[in-house]
């Protein structure tokens, strides 16, 4: 059996701290598929994308026609869609997984709706494998407030959001991230999973840029696992450390990499910054790291993963819109990918 994984582009890059009438406005969906479809590796190409399911991307409430335009955008550059991103947020219509009952209402219509349109586009048959993504669309100071109650809530909305993917075929990933409320140190997004306890229904986006952030403890001093001056051995001991909490609740893969530092713009809080693929300060051996999460403890790899996706948001509007940057993107995804099958274990 040939150990593989689909290479994807996220189109969250194209939105995230994209702001209109600034020097860095949204990306189209149109421009940001062409630029995939564009790259090359080598004989290699994108096998599909990542949608953000909000506006100006994707209109959920859109007619029959509009979704149609959709499916047919995709068909015709060769692309399928693999994990979506559910507008939980307030800003959005949705609301914080842990705020109160109409709060968290909001949040569980918005991904009832994820998954209904997520469900449209397989039957469509575009979307073959993939997840959608959530997260507690809300912050670590105001989790703070009453850390026990709060992880109770995030962890209830959670589960009852996974009863609704359940019913629509879909399944939940929760993008863990510094800037999310009960979901911003390794050790407290371990938690919620176990207290959610929906294993293969509600589990883990791993974003190798965020991750780093939780080894710094950067949002989480107190369970920190990595100094700033940490040696390679030590680097590796810790990443082992992490992986082997939150990687048998993985079920979605972001291959990233990250200089170490945190970056916000727009509504986007603080978080840790995405770099481009050869930036010579990032501090990440990506290849190496993606094979912690896409393979167990034993080496084999992790049958709920059929994909991996490329995520840079926050990057300039002027490095996304070159080719040059997807064709180098491209090629270090490939690396990650065959270099990950050359050492896996067949289960």
């Amino acid at each position: 059996m040939t150990v593989s994984w689909k290479l994807h582009n996220a189109m969250g890059p194209g939105l995230v701290g994209k702001e209109p009438g600034t020097d860095h406005p949204p990306i189209s969906l149109e421009r940001m598929l062409d630029l995939t479809r564009g790259a090359a590796a080598g004989t290699r190409r994108f096998d599909g994308v990542d949608l953000s399911l909000y506006a100006p991307h994707v209109d959920m409430d859109a007619d029959d026609g509009a979704f149609q335009a959709l499916v047919d955008a995709l068909k015709s550059r060769g692309l399928v869609c693999g994990s979506v991103v559910a507008p939980v947020w307030g800003d959005l219509g949705g609301g914080s997984a842990m705020g109160d009952a109409e709060q968290r209402k909001r949040f569980l219509a918005a991904v009832e709706k994820s998954c209904r349109y997520a469900s449209r586009l397989r039957e469509a048959g575009v979307r073959p494998y993939g997840a959608v993504r959530i997260d507690s669309a809300d912050n670590p100071t105001r989790w703070a407030e009453s850390p026990r109650e709060n992880s109770r809530r995030i962890a209830d909305t959670f589960r009852e959001a996974g009863r609704i993917a359940d019913g629509c075929g879909e399944v939940l990933a929760a993008e863990g991230e510094i800037c999310w409320a009960g979901m911003h140190s390794w050790r407290h997004m371990a938690e919620l999973l176990e207290a959610i306890d929906r294993p293969g229904l509600v589990g883990f986006q791993a974003d190798l840029a965020h991750t780093y952030l939780y080894m710094l403890g950067y949002n989480a001093p107190e369970h920190r696992l990595l100094n700033r001056d940490y040696s390679v051995d030590e680097f590796w001991e810790a990443y082992g450390a992490m992986t082997r909490a939150l990687g048998p609740w993985t079920l979605d893969v972001h291959v990233a990499q990250s200089d170490g530092t945190v970056f916000g713009s727009g509504a986007h809080d603080k978080t840790g910054r995405h770099c481009r693929a050869d930036d010579p300060r990032g501090k990440l051996n990506v290849a190496k790291c993606a094979r912690y999460w896409l393979l167990d403890g034993d080496g084999v790899p992790r049958p709920a993963i059929k994909h991996i996706c490329w995520d840079g948001c926050m990057i300039s509007n002027e490095v996304l819109e070159a080719p040059a940057t997807w064709d180098k993107i491209l090629a270090l995804m490939v690396e990650a990918s065959d270099s990950t099958a050359a050492v896996a274990k067949r289960g």
